[in-house]
């Protein structure tokens, strides 16, 4: 299988060089060529296997510039018991008859970022092997809070690779903070950006579009890539948790193979959700893909009208992982919907950057609407949402997970339809343990630590506090860089060729 860019569908590389790149040299994302078929008789040979062999499975259909020895070891070094503390990987827990949830935090930094960012650094260091390439990587990222510590704990220490990670300063919750900012290894940074998660992304797209500094750098042997989900690498791994969720859900009869499903996913950088519309145009019965957003509402009005339009501020909320403005995968999805007209999608790249706007057309609209539905949930709806939740199910959910829930609230009022649903759940509650206990309406003192209220929130929810959260008191912040946003280059600049 080829690849191509949503700009340039005259190029073709594999799926190695692909994930070697991260973005297109013309701005552009990678995607496949084509999206292959996978058929019920195959979902059927799957429900006996476990998460692995079922990666293994997917993976193999669009990694074919990979032996199936090669796409083994990677996903074998990814999926273990040595970092997921549940065995099954992406457990589903069943809320009612018609609603189950998709655990995706039960990997080392406890949110759904280490479902791809765990075997992203073995795809990267497999694919550099399989071309002969002997250059350093360096991984830049921007994150709104969890890809940050997930993609730090992924690459930390890999050999022949640098990562360096760019966070909102005050944009991201403590214990997201504390995470990235404690992280060991030799070949790590985070640093702070004086801005939004916007300004961050604008500037690591900023430096990838530098032609003139990434030759600076491989004249020193190194190469940028990327960990965000514009990496193809960082996507594709998305797309296994969705199908074998499906296939979990037929193992339990809670469903007959061939119905239909719905998907609810909270939505900040859209690639979550497009791995679940990936898993759909593979064949994976999913009816509605329900995609939610908080006060940043840019993907809810973009879905119901047909206007993205960034030109508005960016809020700042108690699910900071969805405060963005600027959806990044979202334009893979139109080169879908205009049926891979690079020249169209380029167009309204253009306009996005210049004007902050663009519209799209009204049969590409339709067919958007077809397949995806939108709401939001502001912060008083989602505090209002883990209350009712854990009231009516003693499950507790974070800030994230309960915007999921208050949107497929409003679908289903709205619509009546009542298909069986997986919502996605993003990250463990214990990783805005203040929100979550102060929605709960559990007495918060001023200034009280926020590691004693791990203990508070273990004792209400049952659940045990994850180990890594627990060590996080009390060690060394290693990582004290903040910057300002048009500084981005000259800390990447300093920390890849002058220190090393």
């Amino acid at each position: 299988m080829q690849y191509t860019s949503t700009r340039d569908t005259k190029k073709s590389f594999k799926s190695a060089d692909v994930i070697k790149a991260g973005i297109s040299s013309d701005g552009g994302l990678f995607l496949p060529e084509y999206i292959p078929k996978i058929d019920f008789d195959k979902l059927t040979e799957m429900i006996n296997k476990n998460y692995i062999q079922r990666a293994i499975d997917i993976l193999e259909l669009f990694l074919t510039d990979f032996t199936v020895d090669e796409i083994e070891q990677v996903v074998s070094s990814a999926y273990n018991h040595e970092k997921f503390d549940d065995d099954r990987i992406a457990p589903l827990h069943k809320l009612n008859k018609n609603t189950h949830i998709l655990e995706l935090w039960h990997g080392p930094t406890y949110a759904f970022k280490d479902m791809a960012l765990q075997i992203l650094p073995h795809l990267l260091v497999k694919s550099a092997q399989k071309t002969g390439d002997m250059s350093k990587f360096a991984i830049l990222v921007a994150t709104s809070g969890d890809t940050g510590k997930a993609a730090l704990e992924g690459f930390a220490d890999v050999e022949g690779t640098y990562i360096i990670v760019f966070y909102p300063e005050q944009g991201v919750s403590h214990m997201q903070k504390l995470q990235m900012i404690t992280q060991e290894g030799n070949n790590v940074a985070a640093i702070g950006v004086i801005g939004n998660f916007d300004d961050a992304q604008t500037g690591v797209k900023a430096i990838f579009n530098d032609r003139e500094f990434n030759e600076k750098l491989n004249a020193s042997s190194i190469k940028l890539s990327s960990a965000n989900s514009i990496n193809w690498g960082r996507l594709l791994p998305q797309i296994v948790y969705y199908i074998s969720a499906y296939v979990d859900l037929v193992k339990s009869e809670n469903i007959k193979m061939g119905d239909k499903v719905n998907v609810v996913v909270p939505t900040g950088n859209f690639g979550n959700i497009l791995a679940a519309y990936y898993a759909r145009e593979m064949g994976i019965p999913i009816g509605k893909l329900i995609c939610a957003s908080n006060a940043n509402k840019v993907l809810t009005d973009f879905i119901r009208t047909g206007i993205y339009d960034r030109r508005r501020e960016l809020k700042k909320t108690i699910s900071p992982s969805m405060d963005i403005l600027v959806s990044s995968n979202l334009e893979r999805l139109l080169f879908e919907l205009y049926d891979r007209d690079d020249h169209k999608i380029k167009q309204m790249m253009d306009l996005l950057m210049k004007k902050g706007v663009y519209e799209i057309d009204a049969y590409v609209l339709e067919k958007l609407q077809s397949t995806f539905y939108a709401s939001y949930a502001d912060d008083t709806e989602t505090m209002k949402s883990i209350k009712a939740v854990y009231d009516e199910y003693h499950y507790v959910v974070d800030t994230h997970t309960a915007v999921g829930l208050k949107v497929l609230e409003d679908y289903r009022r709205e619509t009546g339809d009542n298909t069986m649903t997986v919502v996605a759940s993003t990250a463990s509650p214990y990783k805005f343990p203040e929100s979550v206990l102060s929605a709960l309406n559990v007495p918060i003192e001023p200034g009280q630590d926020e590691f004693s209220l791990l203990d508070v929130l273990s004792d209400i929810s049952g659940l045990a506090i994850p180990e890594n959260l627990k060590k996080l008191k009390g060690t060394e912040i290693r990582h004290k860089m903040v910057c300002k946003k048009d500084e981005m280059k000259k800390m990447v600049e300093d920390i890849l060729i002058y220190r090393n």
